[in-house]
């Protein structure tokens, strides 16, 4: 089931969200929740705050068109290990909807989480998945990425999604 993905300003996006302490089939159903809804949008990952849900579960698929689709569902996900080396994307979000910008972040970093089978798991993410990962994580940490911005752009993008907000508010 699609579900209505929050918009910044929203205080919800702002908090750290709660481990997730057993896995269940009700966490389960959001994860595929999260996962239509990421694919609907169309994104490449979604964190359980978003959809004002303050647990530590992320979903991410960043393959796009060049192949079959290869979902991760992660629970309490961390980066456990990050590379010198950087690089730089420009990100976007779903909860800002629109509105990019250059984001420096780790080139790869290893990552341990939970599957939905309750199984810990750990992987290396570089490119895209790296970044993606990144910046889901920081969405369970209350972060968004226009918080890597310069503060007069934070501005800028935040009147904008505040003027959206009305515009949606008034249909």
């Amino acid at each position: 089931m699609k579900r209505p993905i929050l918009i910044h300003p929203d205080p919800r996006l702002k908090k750290v969200a709660a481990p997730v302490a057993d896995i269940n089939d009700e966490l389960r159903a959001l994860a595929d929740d999260m996962l239509e809804t990421m694919y609907d949008a169309p994104g490449i990952g979604l964190a359980a705050p978003q959809l004002g849900i303050s647990e530590r579960l992320i979903v991410m698929d960043c393959v796009k068109e060049e192949g079959p689709p290869r979902p991760y569902v992660m629970f309490n996900p961390q980066v456990v290990a990050s590379s010198d080396a950087k690089s730089v994307y420009e990100e976007g979000c779903l909860s800002i909807p629109e509105q990019y910008g250059e984001v420096e972040r780790p080139a790869e970093v290893e990552v341990r989480w939970i599957d939905r089978d309750g199984v810990e798991r750990v992987e290396t993410f570089d490119k895209l998945w790296a970044t993606c990962v990144q910046h889901e994580i920081d969405h369970l940490d209350g972060k968004l990425f226009i918080d890597y911005l310069t503060p007069m752009r934070r501005q800028m993008i935040t009147r904008r999604m505040q003027k959206l907000k009305r515009e949606r508010a008034r249909v």
